[in-house]
């Protein structure tokens, strides 16, 4: 009997490595910790009412951000852990197949677990506020995916020290995914944490496209509403067009591995690349999904720290527009050495470069916006200000990739590695940090320090380049990506040395960030005016932090920026517009189906990576008792009465 659990407790753990045994540590410990702390300040209650049912968009967003910083920070120490390895030839660091899991890992956690919920918490905490409206269209489905986000995220990183990580890739490209080359169950934490999560994203999707449709305030039609919800939009239209596939690519992927189906494998007619197809009509979609909110977050920013109205606005909207279309005729690009011929190719090449004006029209319409005027250097206007250069360098590698016979050398080398990170890195987290920045005081009602802000920022920034730009020289050297080890005859010693340099300046900018943030929080800046960038768009015309229904009475919106051009009649002597009187305001309750149907959710992806139907059934009727519930529960909302919303906006203004 003792020799049957051992020999289960050594498939079933991930055993051998000091690295898993840290983390194994670390992960006990921390949830001692976690644990202790609820218990001995018995917050259990509170957390469970306020945090955990609640569907708030505005907390909400707050747990999407804070999963998204944990999950920088594990995917920035699977980065850390590969520049090491690399830092010197026939370096024995890490063993291969760890390196293959690290690289698998730290693609999956940053795209998905990292970008995406980080994305999804500046959706919830602006787009209501910016377009007038007190929650999103469907509370609940913004509750739901949240939580199927998490647990979609928490099941993947389980497989850290569960069963083994997935080696195949970010991507998982059969049929090196398939049961005959990985029979671990790492491939199946892959596909059954990004269709759990997955899903929740396309739920996303689909509340904030009905939520800016139909919950727009009077008088906000479309071309008034300002650039980051109209940034959401299309992301949110991507969205429901892109993830389908993704849901469909990764299902016909496990009738593979559990039933046995040959959709990808050579066997029976099957055929590995059309799973690479349709992998890349979602991949590359994407990777436009993220980018997307950051280009609104960027002329929200320009605008208001240049105290100018957005330049070219409606050449901004077809901009945003046109990009969510053509990047769904750009995948092929991604192979082109697949053999597909010259005209697939060039059709491809040719979509690729169109794709770059519209791009290339917002850069010009942040630096007209910047002209002239009274630029004031936040933080959130230093990480803009620093995308521009980073991203311009990114679109031009892009554009030397579309190029099919320069490809042709360019593919799978350190080159499209460095392309990779300076439009990630240098659009999408730059523009998340900015956003974070912006929206911060509104989220939490106090600012972040401005001087430690700024050291994070000049050693981020100075990490990035240090750290990519001689991945550029690499790939021209024949350095190819996935690489665990190197001769010292290839002569790349010294460039990798200089990049893990620049790696390790960007993970204590990191530091820095977290430094700051408790530092802020020990000595609170607050804000009292709810207004603190002197901005233009609705969510500043409200306390800060928001009240829970956000606007006291129905905001009214005559223009684009309306409220800056309110402020502006205010300071010439105008008589402010009359509100109407307070009425009782509907509202959701709060809801404990969410994180019970997710976590149900949880249990039947856990059964089907270990192809215990034992387990997997009891999740899936888990998951339809809680449908049901929900069908048959008609207590789902409520009204604030008039006296409790005079008290609240009271006690909010009381420092204004």
């Amino acid at each position: 009997m003792l020799d049957r659990i051992k020999d289960f407790a050594s498939g079933f753990f991930v055993t051998g490595d000091p690295l898993i045994y840290g983390a194994d540590v670390a992960i006990v410990l921390t949830m001692i910790a976690v644990v202790a702390v609820l218990s001995y300040f018995k917050k259990w209650g509170w957390l469970w009412k306020e945090w955990l049912t609640s569907v708030d968009h505005k907390k909400i967003g707050i747990m999407y951000i804070i999963a998204a910083l944990l999950m920088l920070f594990r995917g920035g120490v699977d980065a850390l852990l590969m520049r090491t390895q690399l830092v010197m030839p026939d370096n024995d660091f890490l063993k291969p197949e760890h390196y293959n899991e690290i690289f698998t890992t730290h693609g999956v956690i940053m795209i998905l677990f990292m970008a995406m919920p980080l994305m999804f918490g500046l959706f919830n905490i602006a787009v209501p506020l910016q377009i007038g409206a007190r929650d999103v269209a469907f509370p609940f489905l913004n509750s739901l995916s949240f939580w199927l986000f998490f647990m979609g995220a928490m099941l993947f990183n389980l497989s850290f020290v569960i069963g083994g990580s997935p080696n195949g890739g970010w991507l998982a490209y059969p049929p090196l995914t398939e049961k005959m080359f990985s029979p671990g169950v790492g491939q199946d934490f892959y596909i059954w944490g990004i269709q759990i999560s997955g899903i929740g994203s396309l739920m996303t999707g689909i509340n904030f496209i009905i939520t800016i449709l139909k919950m727009r305030a009077p008088g906000m039609k479309l071309m008034k509403m300002p650039m980051f919800s109209w940034s959401v939009l299309a992301s949110s239209l991507t969205i429901i067009l892109a993830f389908p596939i993704l849901t469909v690519t990764l299902a016909l992927l496990f009738l593979d591995r559990f039933l046995g189906a040959h959709f990808f494998s050579l066997d029976a007619g099957g055929n590995p690349m059309m799973y690479i197809n349709l992998i890349w009509m979602w991949g590359h979609p994407e990777v436009y999904i993220v980018v997307l909110p950051a280009f609104g977050i960027f002329s929200e920013v320009v605008s208001t720290f240049s105290k100018k109205k957005l330049f070219g606005y409606k050449s901004m909207v077809f901009a945003l527009m046109s990009i969510s279309v053509v990047s769904f005729f750009t995948w092929a690009h991604h192979f082109f050495t697949m053999g597909s011929g010259a005209d697939v190719n060039a059709f491809f090449a040719v979509s690729t470069m169109i794709i770059a004006i519209p791009t290339g029209v917002k850069i010009f319409n942040w630096l007209l916006t910047m002209y002239k005027g009274k630029i004031s250097f936040k933080l959130p206007m230093l990480w803009t200000m620093a995308f521009i250069p980073c991203f311009v360098i990114g679109g031009m590698t892009g554009v030397l990739l579309s190029v099919a016979p320069a490809d042709f050398q360019f593919h799978n080398s350190y080159f499209l590695i460095a392309h990779f990170h300076q439009v990630l890195i240098g659009g999408v987290a730059f523009g998340y940090f900015a956003g974070l920045y912006y929206w911060w005081p509104k989220m939490f009602g106090f600012t972040l320090n401005e001087k430690l802000g700024k050291w994070a920022f000049w050693l981020w920034n100075i990490g990035f380049y240090v750290c990519f730009m001689p991945q550029y020289l690499l790939g021209l050297m024949g350095m190819t990506r996935r690489y665990s080890t190197y001769g010292w005859d290839t002569g790349w010693f010294g460039l990798n040395l200089v990049s893990t340099i620049g790696g390790f300046l960007m993970g204590i900018g990191f530091l820095f960030q977290v430094w700051q943030i408790l530092h802020s929080i020990r000595f609170m800046q607050k804000d009292k005016t709810g207004d603190p960038w002197d901005g233009r768009t609705l969510e500043w015309s409200i306390p800060s932090p928001a009240p829970m229904y956000n606007f006291a009475t129905e905001p009214r919106v005559g223009e684009v920026d309306d409220w800056w051009e309110e402020k502006q009649r205010l300071a010439a002597g105008q008589a402010p517009q009359p509100k109407p009187a307070l009425e009782p305001i509907h509202m959701p309750k709060n809801s404990g189906i969410p994180i019970i149907k997710a976590a149900c959710w949880f249990v039947a992806g856990f059964g089907f990576v270990f192809d215990w139907l034992w387990l997997a059934i009891p999740g899936l009727v888990g998951v339809a008792v809680c449908m049901l519930a929900h069908s048959f529960n008609y207590d789902t909302d409520y009204y604030i009465p008039v006296d409790e919303i005079k008290r609240t906006e009271a006690a909010a203004r009381r420092g204004v």
